[in-house]
């Protein structure tokens, strides 16, 4: 797993095991990628979108991509070109004048074609969103701040110990842990990948994923819904938390059927990191599954936010996470403001994407 979010690395996370934190993925074993090619300024609502903002967060993808031997495959199997067919893009996405939406979009238009995607099924997806938590903590344990979160340890193997192995003190002792925080908010910090800590000393810090105990991921939620305790059409990233507050004696034991665990760092800039080892960019950084799609690709998605709204719009893949399996699934990264977390917390949305890849490919699954 990349040092990052997760898309690294929560509504979705929740009842579809939606995370933010990245590790490579297998070879897919489920539906295969298929890809129609339409075209770029016939997608739905591309000429209300921003795309001066999508290139900006195409060019800080660049800068992995231009690091790599101009003949190396990307994508599975090499499906979405070489690095030499993206770092021509990149040489001339350098040269559009920022901030300049008409630029941008005639950009995209002359050197990209769009490809909608499919998995021999339909082409509907699930987008569900993800975003960087803000909560207390301290630097050292307390009554209001039990539970730590650790660094990776040194002797770190997959599997490794279960979260409820390391809730029960597997690590304790070894000078690991980076912060401590309340229990709820621990859980839920290791489900999005990262957050902003506000210590009881004074500082603020920011923290993101640097491993995880190599365990799958286990969606308590839907746990919940299963049970009855919730129903399916209000489970939320604020339902959830509801009901762990409201039910102190059985939390515990809850966030302990997710045998997943994930270690920090500390970061060292205002914005997390991705699986693709770059910065996030709010509303445009999306996380995918890199055994389907390449990772620094635009893929436009058409659907809706956590608040009911129109969510017609360019973005990077950039990001991975535990949950986000298939070639029709993604989640969307919100940033870390007050309305991040009402965006991501309740999306979990049907829709559809649309890969961009440099025009002149022949890539396989082509219908």
């Amino acid at each position: 797993m990349r040092p990052g979010l997760g898309t690294g690395r929560l509504a979705g996370l929740l009842l579809l095991a939606l995370g933010a934190c990245a590790e490579p993925s297998p070879p897919p074993a489920g539906p295969a990628l298929t890809l129609s090619p339409v075209d770029v300024a016939a997608l739905p609502g591309w000429m209300e979108d921003r795309q001066s903002e999508a290139l900006a967060a195409l060019l800080r993808s660049c800068g992995p991509l231009a690091g790599l031997p101009p003949s190396a495959n990307l994508g599975p199997e090499g499906f979405a070109g070489r690095a030499a067919d993206w770092q021509a893009v990149c040489r001339r996405a350098a040269l559009v004048p920022a901030g300049e939406d008409a630029a941008a979009r005639a950009f995209f238009e002359t050197w990209f074609q769009a490809y909608a995607l499919g998995d021999g099924r339909g082409g509907e997806g699930l987008l569900t969103g993800y975003y960087v938590p803000r909560v207390a903590g301290a630097r050292r344990r307390s009554q209001a701040f039990p539970t730590p979160l650790y660094r990776p340890p040194p002797d770190l193997a997959e599997p490794y110990y279960s979260r409820a192995e390391i809730d029960a003190g597997a690590l304790a002792g070894r000078g690991l842990e980076l912060v401590w925080l309340a229990p709820i908010d621990a859980f839920f910090v290791s489900i999005q990948g990262s957050a902003e800590v506000a210590l009881a000393e004074g500082s603020t810090i920011r923290i993101g994923v640097a491993a995880t105990n190599g365990r799958g991921y286990v969606a308590i939620g839907r746990i919940l819904i299963e049970r009855g305790e919730i129903p399916a059409e209000e489970m939320s990233l604020q339902r959830l938390r509801a009901w762990l507050a409201e039910h102190p004696a059985e939390a515990q034991g809850l966030m302990e059927l997710n045998p997943r665990y994930v270690f920090f760092r500390e970061l060292p800039g205002p914005d997390p990191i991705g699986s693709e080892g770059v910065a996030l960019t709010t509303g445009r950084s999306l996380a995918v599954d890199p055994a389907y799609l390449p990772l620094g690709a635009p893929v436009y998605v058409d659907t809706r936010d956590g608040m009911g709204g129109a969510l017609r719009r360019l973005m990077l893949a950039q990001d991975t996470g535990g949950g986000i399996k298939g070639p029709l699934r993604a989640d969307v990264y919100w940033g870390g403001t007050a309305e991040a977390e009402a965006l991501a917390g309740p999306m979990k949305s049907p829709g559809r994407l649309y890969l961009l890849l440099p025009r002149g490919l022949a890539p396989a699954g082509v219908s």
